[in-house]
């Protein structure tokens, strides 16, 4: 036997022995599909909690034992009742705890002791009851957590899993089994959600209700499901977003292949307190959780009708490539109506080619449309409809059909369904239908649903549902599209911003001046106006002439938050006599307000008159998300236009150009009217800019850039104002980002045995052409050691997994690559190396990879990498890392067990393989 593949496994004699030869779980299992029950509070008492959950379990085949516990009875509906969970002849997975809120801390204390791993509390009486119930949460949480035990709830209706007949809720009866995961706050609606499931045969892979979510949140739920075979889709209903970034993470990594679909309750409830700036007022609690929802990729509906329906068209049509619509119909008036609810929601009529009105014009009758909505006339048969919708399926111009029919006399609704099940399966297009009517239509309805062809009782409910993929589909692109590098800013430039938000706060300010603030700007190359400072008349004037004239004048004060509302701008002043009335006008304007100590002089800029548009780009706190971005239509009426869209730090090009396209303002910058365009590509350059400002400096509260003036000339901030957190605040009470920034502390040059000097840095988006041509470059040989199987070259460079593999998620996977600098410095080196450290959902383990170019092997990169791979897990807290590796690969193999790694054995692995465990934290 190799000695590196020990035979039998060392004796146990410490934790981390067992550490080594434990399996990765998933902890949330045992609240799905555990193995033994026990229900706290069981009671005979008809009507009361206790008894239905009781019945429930006992009643569903999930094929575990059930414990009832009551310390008033020797059994419960005919079965044998425990006093306590310490009397039980075993320890069990799950408690489900239905007794009364303060009797809840001692029995999770008992279940810590005896080595229950997850609890369903479905008592009520906690935070909702006011401070003293938020102490029993706290204690609650504080035990649990110190014994690894997973909650759901408190004030939950439980937990169902259908697919495997478990049922640990008070909900009367149990849903049918399926593919669709609902995960609610509202335990009634999910009790009214099951009525109507089983009316309308609707099934569940598992029905959650998660209550206060003292433990165990949406991105714990969704991380879970997403390893779960029998969920295909996601649906969540919504009051509070609880852990923002546990919940973005999970969901931007699973939203690609499960769709999540959520309704938010209590969309038009204002923010507790709107910020003093710009952006603060613009950006409202609600519009800030739809632009998170953008980001993770995750479809926002409107209604619990649409929650459904859209968890249907996702599972049996495509998704559309873009918004452009095919309305065939034997009426007029129903596709006016859709058309309507297509265009009013953003979606737009697909233009039919010449080449697909040729086609209909063969064999339409003339009196057809001729034009997209595609009117094949009220004696249409289903042979009319079949050539209509094959030809019109066809147009590239279009990325979807929504086929309407209504039952006139002549109408075959019956047989045109079943001419039409054909092409239920449109390559990249999605097929809906509108059979409209009631008896007459019903068994066309269920042959066009049971070829997977989604119908609709209303056109215009078609059109919305129709908007709905396409946005959902531009999520998930914009999650996957690959950005442009964009310059970033030097290790200097930081350093100056930092000074300079460190001495105002030193000086117990929380504002930076215009002067201040330009400076900041400069750092991350924003280009601001020439901006001097002068503190007398004949300073003023004396900066004037140096400037050249016309100039501006503003308000230079150390304490006033918005110079034009206290008269504080004068513009276009072309002489020295109008620069010392200017700054006396604006010193007396001060004085009559009672500001006269407010202000500290004036700056003097260059008038600049381009014939350009106004921009605003800001910055402000949300409760849930931390810092968020805004960008629109800027200058003095900026509140009035209210044209704006909102995103998350961090921005890359790509995410940059996806906001500034949310607006109304973006139609104008690409040239309207003679004008020429401005260039999109700088101005998306400076955004990502603007955003590493906001991330990398946190002391920063709010900023605003109003307006931002730009043109197809030039991009320059006429003004800018920053807010800082106060003095007192410590750091570690700062908000945080919603999305895990570039961690560019890992960062660091690396030098080979060859002498040579690598950069060894976290991956980037844009790193996908570099990371094509590496995978391009492997030999046959590396590749099947890497994957334990061939892969084709043109699987190793598609766009899609390349993106995957680029796009990181910084809170739960690193990848470093190592470098080699292009000749001019310039960025787009080419990669030799990639080590890749990957979190194992819902757990405190993480896998890795290590991948070698073939011409930097044995050169001691693999061995770099991994070793600094293990300090990306010490940070990350983690307790093992983990690694499947073939026999055959005795260099990886040599590499882990000079890091610490012990080779072991499992049977569940093939014959061929062994895993490499290293424990950082037992």
């Amino acid at each position: 036997m190799d000695e590196q593949r020990p035979a039998t496994p060392p004796a146990r004699t410490d934790p981390s022995i067992d550490l080594l030869h434990q399996r990765t779980r998933q902890p949330l299992e045992v609240l799905f599909a555990p193995r033994s029950v026990a229900v706290v509070g069981a009671s005979e008492r008809p009507g009361s909690v206790g008894r239905t959950v009781l019945w429930n379990l006992i009643s569903s085949p999930f094929g575990g034992t059930v414990y009832p516990v009551n310390p008033q009875r020797p059994n419960v509906l005919g079965i044998k009742a425990w006093p306590s969970l310490r009397a039980l002849p075993e320890a069990v997975d799950l408690a489900v705890i239905v007794t009364p809120a303060k009797s809840v801390p001692a029995i999770i204390r008992e279940c810590a002791e005896v080595g229950v791993k997850g609890a369903i509390i479905i008592s009520a009486g906690f935070k909702e009851t006011g401070p003293e119930g938020v102490k029993l949460e706290q204690e609650v949480l504080r035990i649990a957590q110190a014994a690894n035990l997973r909650i759901i709830g408190p004030n939950c209706l439980g937990v169902m899993r259908p697919t495997g007949g478990f049922n640990a809720t008070f909900a009367k009866g149990m849903a049918r089994p399926g593919n669709v995961a609902f995960i609610s706050q509202s335990g009634a609606l999910l009790t009214s959600i099951l009525d109507w499931s089983l009316r309308e045969s609707v099934g569940f892979s598992a029905f959650v209700s998660v209550g206060s979510m003292l433990d165990v949140g949406w991105g714990d739920l969704i991380d879970f499901l997403a390893d779960d075979p029998m969920t295909r889709s996601i649906l969540l209903y919504m009051e509070s977003i609880g852990d923002a970034r546990a919940f973005l993470s999970a969901a931007r990594e699973v939203a690609l292949t499960k769709p999540i679909i959520v309704i938010k309750a209590g969309r038009t409830a204002q923010a507790a307190q709107a910020a003093a700036s710009h952006t603060g007022t613009l950006a409202g609690s609600d519009e800030v959780l739809s632009a998170a929802f953008r980001r993770a990729g995750v479809l926002r509906v409107d209604s619990i009708e649409d929650l459904f329906h859209m968890a249907e068209v996702l599972a049996r049509q495509p998704r559309p490539s873009g918004r452009r619509l095919t309305l065939l119909t034997n009426a007029g008036g129903p596709a006016v109506l859709a058309t309507d609810a297509l265009v009013s929601g953003g979606g737009e009529l697909a233009v039919l080619s010449d080449a697909t009105r040729a086609q209909l014009d063969a064999f339409l009758p003339p009196p057809w449309s001729h034009a997209n909505p595609v009117d094949i006339l009220g004696d249409a048969d289903a042979e009319r409809y079949a050539k209509a919708l094959e030809t019109t399926g066809a147009d590239p111009n279009s990325d979807g059909l929504l086929v309407i029919l209504t039952p006139q006399d002549m109408t075959e609704s019956t047989k045109t369904a079943d001419r039409l099940k054909g092409y239920a399966k449109l390559p990249g297009k999605p097929v809906l239908a509108s059979w409209m009517g009631g008896s007459e239509v019903a068994a066309g309805e269920r042959i066009l649903n049971d070829a997977g062809i989604p119908t609709f009782g209303y056109p215009d409910t078609a059109a919305r549902v129709f908007n709905y993929m396409w946005r959902y589909s531009d999520n998930i692109a914009g999650l996957y599209e690959t950005p442009t590098l964009a310059e970033e800013p030097t290790g200097s430039g930081r350093d100056v911003a930092r000074a300079l938000v460190d001495e105002a706060r030193a000086a117990g300010r929380t504002l930076l001046s215009e002067y201040e603030s330009k400076r900041l700007l400069a750092a991350y190359g924003i280009p601001t106006v020439e901006t001097w400072l002068a503190t007398s008349e004949d300073e003023a004037v004396e900066k004037a002439r140096t400037l050249g004239f016309p100039v501006v004048l503003k308000l230079h004060s150390l304490t006033v938050t918005h110079k034009t509302d206290v008269g504080g701008v004068r513009l276009d002043l072309r002489d020295e006599a109008r620069v010392r009335e200017a700054f006396r006008a604006i010193r007396e304007a001060l004085t009559e307000r009672g500001l006269a100590d407010a202000f500290d002089g004036v700056t003097v800029q260059p008038m600049v008159k381009l014939d350009g548009y106004e921009l605003i780009l800001g910055s402000s706190l949300d409760a849930q998300f931390g810092p968020v971005l805004l960008f629109g239509a800027g200058g003095t009426l900026v509140e009035v236009m209210q044209d704006r869209a909102l995103g998350l730090p961090p921005l890359n090009t790509t995410l940059a150009r996806r906001m500034m396209e949310r607006t109304r303002i973006h139609h104008a910058l690409k040239g309207v009217r003679g004008r020429a365009p401005v260039d999109l590509g700088a101005l998306e350059r400076l955004m990502v800019r603007f955003s590493q400002l906001v991330v990398e400096q946190p002391l920063i509260r709010e900023l605003d850039i109003n307006p931002l003036l730009v043109s197809a000339e030039r991009i320059i901030a006429l003004d800018a104002r920053v807010v800082l957190h106060p003095p007192d605040v410590p750091a570690a009470s700062l908000p945080k980002l919603a999305i895990e920034p570039y961690p560019h502390q890992y960062a660091k040059v690396l030098t080979l045995k060859n002498g040579e000097e690598l950069l060894v840095r976290p991956i980037r988006p844009e790193d996908e052409p570099a990371m094509g041509r590496f995978h391009q470059a492997l030999s046959e040989q590396t590749v099947f050691m890497r994957y334990a199987g061939m892969m084709k070259l043109s699987q190793r460079v598609a766009h899609e997994r390349l993106a995957r593999i680029c796009f990181n998620d910084y809170a739960r996977e690193m990848a470093l690559v190592a470098e080699r600098p292009s000749p001019d410095g310039k960025g787009g080196g080419e990669i030799l190396a990639v080590g890749r450290l990957t979190r194992l959902r819902g757990t405190k383990d993480a896998e890795f990879a290590i991948t070698v170019s073939d011409p930097a092997q044995r050169l001691g990169l693999g061995t770099e990498l991994l070793r600094r791979l293990v300090d990306v897990g010490r940070d990350w807290g983690l307790r093992r890392i983990v690694a499947d590796i073939l026999t055959r690969n005795r260099g990886m193999q040599a590499v882990s067990k000079k890091l610490g790694f012990t080779l072991v054995e499992y049977e569940e692995l093939a014959p061929d393989m062994v895993k490499a465990v290293k424990v950082l934290n037992g």
